[in-house]
C-alpha cells in the first residue's frame, strides 16, 4: 500500500506563511532543493488544495536556462511526470497535464488511492493537508525548519489535532534548515 506524505518548509514557530501571505524566507538553496527532489523523486501524485496547486504549477512550463541550477529543471521533470488531483470548489479548469479537480477531501476515496497506488502519494498544502492529518490519512510527515520566526500566519500543521509521532530521521543543513521525518500514528 503507497503512503500518504505531507512534507512542508516552515518556520521556526510553525508557519508555512508569514502574516502577509509570503514565504520568499523558505527558498531553499541548491543542497536542500537537490535534497527535496530525492525525497519528491518517487512520488506519484500530489494531492493540492486550490491555493497549493496555484503556487506549484509554476512547474508545468518552468523552464531550464542555462543559468538556472540544475535541481530546479530536475524538479519540473518531476513535478510534470506525476498526476495531481486539486481538491476545490471554485476551480473550473487546471493548467496542466496529469491533473484532475475533485471538490472535496474524500477519506475513502483516498484509501482505496493509498491501497491501489503503486507509488507514494504526496499531500500539499497546509490546510488540505491538516484535513488529511486529522482523518487520520497521512502516514508520514517531512517538516523542513528554517532558521526564522514569522510571528504568525499560516500553520504548518493543524490546530485541535493530537497524534503521537515516530522520529524516522533528522538532517541538519549548512543554511540552518533543520529537515524532521517522522511516522504518524505511532
Amino acid at each position: 500500500m503507497a503512503k500518504l506524505i505531507y512534507a512542508a518548509i516552515a518556520s521556526l514557530d510553525g508557519y508555512v506563511e508569514d502574516e502577509e501571505g509570503r514565504f520568499d524566507w523558505a527558498a531553499p538553496d541548491e543542497e536542500l532543493h537537490a535534497y527535496v527532489n530525492d525525497l519528491e523523486r518517487p512520488i506519484g501524485t500530489y494531492l493540492y488544495g486550490r491555493r497549493m496547486y496555484e503556487t506549484m504549477v509554476f512547474w508545468e512550463t518552468a523552464s531550464s536556462d542555462a543559468g538556472e541550477p540544475a535541481v530546479l529543471s530536475d524538479y519540473a521533470g518531476i513535478w510534470r511526470a506525476a498526476e495531481k488531483v486539486v481538491y476545490s470548489r471554485t476551480l473550473q479548469a487546471v493548467s496542466s497535464a496529469r491533473t484532475r479537480i475533485e471538490r472535496e477531501l474524500d477519506r475513502d476515496a483516498v484509501q482505496r488511492l493509498k491501497r491501489s497506488s503503486a507509488t507514494d502519494i504526496a499531500v500539499g498544502g497546509a490546510q488540505l493537508a491538516g484535513h488529511a492529518i486529522g482523518a487520520g490519512l497521512v502516514d508520514e510527515c517531512h517538516l523542513f525548519l528554517c532558521p526564522i520566526v514569522v510571528g504568525g500566519g499560516k500553520r504548518a500543521l493543524p490546530d485541535h489535532v493530537r497524534t503521537r509521532l515516530e522520529l524516522l530521521g533528522e538532517r541538519r543543513f549548512p543554511s540552518g534548515v533543520v529537515h524532521l521525518h517522522y511516522r504518524l500514528g505511532a
